[in-house]
């Protein structure tokens, strides 16, 4: 018996790959195509957009920054900065009528945020929960003051005092505050509102709760970061608000922002720069409180809802 030995099958031979070419030539072409592709894609900068940026900042905060570096001034010039004073700052806490103004400005802040917050959290609980037509209408009315000019609204109040022999004061100014600042309540409010499970709170009065006791102890917890937020943002503008408190003020005492506008038509006075920059500082704390407070109770904080993170 003779044995074969076994056949291999047969297997084309591998063609050698082709050679790169190294000369000088095709690398140096290689390393200089790579840059002009990253130079032409996304990562290039937008030189332009930055310096339109860079112009409108700079537009916006210079002026500001130059009021606040001579409200340091030694001398009355607001031309010339000479030394590092707080000259004008005691001289503000020495000037009767402008203490008198700011006192005026926290009492409206502090009664328009209270009226706002009362009013403003009913509407936005009654909006969500409202299932008619009527409820769609009147959300939409709601942001009718958000994009009508201050100035009409401002002549409106007026108008609606005078034809109602009403004489204009702290009271009138206040109910114009508060009738301006419902809607910043609400439409803060609603999302919020909307975002939460209506069956907690439909538990809890299965538990034995009341509709009172369940909205008292279940929902306005749930809300008060941002009640709390509202009111911090409704205080910061209504205490910087010019054009309704002049429309909607008496003689006097009349609020800061009035009293400032009322100073400066005869000259502008160092001791108003001081003014405005106590006004700057505390406009930006109460904001940024504003944007922090949801963070304090555990929640997204006011610059990650802004930024969209």
């Amino acid at each position: 018996m003779t044995l074969r030995p076994a056949l291999k099958p047969h297997r084309p031979a591998a063609r050698p790959a082709p050679r790169a070419h190294s000369g000088p030539t095709a690398g140096a072409s290689g390393r200089a195509a790579a840059p002009k592709r990253r130079r032409r894609g996304t990562d290039r900068r937008p030189r332009f957009a930055l310096g339109v940026t860079a112009a409108f900042f700079a537009l916006l905060y210079l002026p500001i920054g130059v009021v606040i570096l001579f409200s340091f001034n030694s001398q009355k010039s607001l031309t010339v900065f000479k030394d590092f004073s707080f000259r004008w700052y005691s001289a503000f806490f020495q000037d009767q009528a402008l203490l008198d103004s700011l006192g005026m400005s926290l009492r409206v802040s502090l009664v328009a945020m209270a009226g706002s917050l009362i009013l403003g959290v009913a509407l936005a609980l009654g909006l969500v929960r409202c299932r008619s037509r009527f409820g769609s209408l009147a959300g939409l009315i709601m942001l009718v003051p958000l994009i009508t000019p201050e100035i009409v609204t401002g002549v409106a109040a007026m108008m609606l005092f005078k034809g109602m022999g009403i004489t204009l004061s702290t009271g009138t100014v206040m109910l114009a505050e508060i009738t301006f600042s419902i809607s910043y309540v609400t439409v803060i409010l609603r999302s919020r509102i909307a975002a939460l499970n209506p069956e907690v709170e439909e538990a809890a009065m299965d538990l034995g709760a009341t509709r009172w006791q369940a909205l008292r102890l279940v929902t306005l917890p749930a809300l008060l970061p941002s009640i709390l937020a509202s009111a911090v943002l409704v205080f910061a503008l209504v205490f910087d608000d010019f054009v309704l408190a002049y429309f909607t003020t008496g003689v006097d005492p009349q609020p800061l922002s009035v009293r400032i506008y009322s100073a400066i038509r005869f000259g502008v006075q160092p001791t108003i720069n001081a003014v405005g920059t106590l006004m700057l500082a505390g406009s930006i704390g109460l904001i940024a409180l504003a944007l922090f407070i949801p963070r304090l109770f555990g929640r997204r904080g006011g610059l990650d809802l802004l930024s969209g993170k």
